[in-house]
């Protein structure tokens, strides 16, 4: 259709032919008063406005991976960046960082741990023998790496940037894989900002532990763009991204079936013309496959650990057949064996229909972060997440509802498209028989496939740590979610990106700019409230004492979080408040070994040693092999000079509760301190505990 040419008034003077043009010179000024009826030339803005740049720098054209960096990372580091000077070493960080002998050991010029040692150590720098669990690799090299050029122990601050950087190097890898499937500039953004301003994945980017995520994530969106190369390079892009994911994190596995079916979903986005979709599907399934049985091989081979006694042929011989299978495969995987403290999991010990309750629910309650984080926190240990107490309930059925149903509706859009591709491939066969160049490529835009790989990638990616098929450390954790965020993102993505189609297309005609003005006025809220939430939550990785106040405060039923906060208090020398917090610690968790001896360890040191002796003595009966927190508490009986006083229980209490446990780390203490703690001065030094916030014994 075209439409009149507007007539030109009669005193217009005559265009100028293009011979007559002359190239304006460059230091030229278009602002000077022109003589009546002289030709002007196109307006050319002396200064341009913010929004006019930002409109053409984010729509003008199509952004490269390095385009996209730039806003990503600066989103990043605004929302996640920890104060480069305050901050310090926060739970975890100490173990990872302060006492891993991998990474401290290349300071020290007579260490024998090498670099390639990485691979034959676990994720906290221990040998097999004394693995408690995570396996790898990779994080460990990079930590080492900056522990090389100076990232030492002062301040985790050079450590926890690495994570924001990757972390928006992933917002880019996401902005560049949407617009290579949609060829949707505004689609393309939206999803990369979704992604980095994700506030429940505070935790994986601001804490120093969480770089094995974002380097999985990393993996992860580089097997998704992988698939988007041609079919010659493609297995060999997403062989590389996986290992690199694998090495990473051990979540990484769920991307073994989760690339292949996002090669056969996507197919006809990657590549419209030639779609191929069950060749590129076996392709990236031999790529994954290969990927994923290398790296266990090789891990079994460099990292062997014993098999538990679950797993054993002769353990599950009189099991089903599901049962054998997977005990099975899971010898074959050669986890590591994995902490079980029903305090950090109380699922531990739950039955197995109450345990997948109890999953449910915590999938529910993630799923609702994702969308409405009001409340973040580092931890949710007990009772914080208890065992439920019946199998169905509101929260769980909801969990059920939204891990069945996109397994379920993923492949009905599947089918859905592929049938509508199919309309439009004979259409055109029938334009071009009859000699009509147009195609209808443009009506191909298909996103239900690309929203049935979101949904699924939620539920599959999640799955592992879900604690259904194997019980964690952990019932419930924040960084579980960092992939589970590629696929929410992409969802967030599509669904705005069809609210701002239905307001372009609104019936209101004369009202188009109120209802696109509403999208854009929800779309606005909805990235300011994530960003305003992860910037807070990332205000509390500040220093562990700001950590531990603000993880007590979101989750007041957690008795670690209390306690813990009880630790920086008297770290700080304030021990009338680690009093207080100690207290509720134990109210919470009275069958906790460590809220006892804590308990008793604080007064002990505010000199009411006598009064201290009954949470010893429940908290030594409780944990009798824990022997940091006996050591802890018979040097401060030993300090405070109850081992001597002649009006003092303290040792045969103590050598009453320690014959109770014949063997035990508290008998052999005891007895030890008793013959031997004038020379040691109390306990024997090497059994005494790290002191908060630092390294490792020369003897460790």
């Amino acid at each position: 259709m075209s439409f009149p040419e507007s007539p030109a008034p009669d005193d217009a003077p005559e265009p100028l032919q293009p011979s007559e043009l002359a190239a304006p010179a460059a230091d030229a000024v278009y602002d000077k008063p022109l003589a009546p009826g002289a030709y002007a030339p196109p307006a050319v803005p002396m200064k341009r406005g913010v929004l006019a740049y930002l409109r053409e720098y984010f729509l003008g054209e199509d952004p490269t991976l390095g385009v996209a960096m730039v806003p990503m990372c600066f989103l990043s580091m605004l929302l996640f960046t920890r104060h480069p000077f305050k901050t310090n070493f926060i739970f975890d960080e100490q173990e990872a960082l302060l006492a891993n002998p991998y990474v401290r050991a290349v300071a020290d010029p007579q260490s024998k741990i090498r670099w390639i040692d990485a691979f034959y150590r676990d994720f906290w720098g221990l040998t097999s023998e004394r693995t408690i669990g995570s396996y790898r690799p990779v994080p460990d090299l990079v930590w080492r790496a900056l522990w090389a050029i100076g990232a030492r122990d002062q301040t985790p601050f050079l450590h926890h940037w690495v994570n924001v950087l990757i972390h928006g190097l992933n917002g880019a890898l996401m902005t560049i894989f949407i617009l290579r499937l949609t060829k949707s500039r505004s689609m393309a953004w939206l999803a990369g900002a979704f992604f980095v301003a994700t506030a429940v994945i505070t935790e994986a980017v601001s804490g120093v532990v969480g770089l094995a995520d974002v380097l999985g994530g990393l993996g992860a969106m580089l097997a998704l763009l992988a698939l988007t190369l041609p079919m010659w390079a493609m297995p060999l892009a997403v062989f590389a991204a996986m290992l690199l994911g694998l090495y990473s994190k051990e979540s990484m596995l769920s991307c073994v079936p989760l690339v292949p079916f996002a090669a056969l979903m996507l197919s006809q986005l990657t590549h419209p013309h030639r779609p191929m979709r069950w060749v590129r599907m076996l392709l990236a399934s031999v790529a994954t496959l290969s990927a994923f049985v290398l790296y266990v091989e090789l891990r079994r081979r460099m990292f062997h650990v014993n098999t538990p006694t679950e797993l054993t042929v002769e353990y599950n011989a009189d099991k089903p057949l599901e049962h054998r299978i997977f005990a099975g495969l899971l010898r074959w995987y050669a986890q590591p064996g994995l902490p079980r403290d029903p305090l950090n999991n109380p699922l531990i010990n739950a039955p197995p229909d109450l345990r997948v309750a109890g999953a449910m629910r915590v999938f529910a309650r993630g799923l609702g972060q994702i969308v409405f984080p009001l409340t973040l926190s580092g931890d949710y240990s007990s009772p914080q997440e208890p065992i439920p107490d019946r199998k169905i309930f509101f929260e769980s059925v909801l969990g059920w509802l939204a891990m069945v149903v996109p397994m379920v509706l993923a492949p009905v859009l599947g089918v859905m498209a592929w049938l509508r591709a199919r309309k439009y491939d004979a259409a055109d066969r029938i334009a071009t028989s009859e000699g009509d160049t147009v195609r209808s490529a443009v009506k191909r835009l298909d996103l239900r496939p690309l929203a049935g790989v979101a949904m699924v990638w939620i539920v599959v990616s999640y799955f592992p740590v879900s604690n259904i098929p194997v019980v964690l450390p952990t019932v419930r954790a924040e960084r579980f979610w960092y992939f589970p965020a590629v696929g929410s993102a992409i969802l967030l993505a599509i669904v705005f990106s069809k609210l701002f189609t239905v307001a372009r297309r609104s019936r209101w005609s004369s009202y188009g700019v109120r209802a696109t003005h509403a999208v854009t006025a929800l779309l606005v809220l909805f990235l300011l409230f994530q960003s305003f939430s992860a910037r807070r939550h990332a205000n509390d990785y500040t220093d562990d004492l700001v950590f531990w106040d603000a993880t007590r405060k979101a989750v007041p039923r957690s008795a670690k979080a209390h306690l813990n906060y009880s630790v920086m208090l008297g770290a700080r020398g304030n021990l009338e408040g680690r009093l207080v917090s100690n207290r509720v610690a134990f109210e919470l968790a009275p069958k906790w070994p460590m809220a006892s001896v804590y308990l008793g360890d604080t007064l002990c040191r505010l000199h009411r040693a006598k009064e201290a002796m009954p949470h010893y003595v429940r908290g030594f009966d409780l944990g009798p092999n824990d022997m940091s927190l006996i050591a802890l508490g018979v040097q401060c009986i030993w300090d405070e000079g109850l081992f001597t006083s002649a009006d003092s229980d303290a040792v045969a209490e103590l050598q009453e509760v320690a014959d109770l446990h014949p063997g035990s780390w508290l008998k052999y203490i005891v007895d030890d301190t008793i013959a031997s703690g004038t020379e040691n001065k109390g306990v024997n030094p090497k059994y005494r505990p790290r002191g908060y916030n630092e390294g490792p014994k020369k003897d460790e």
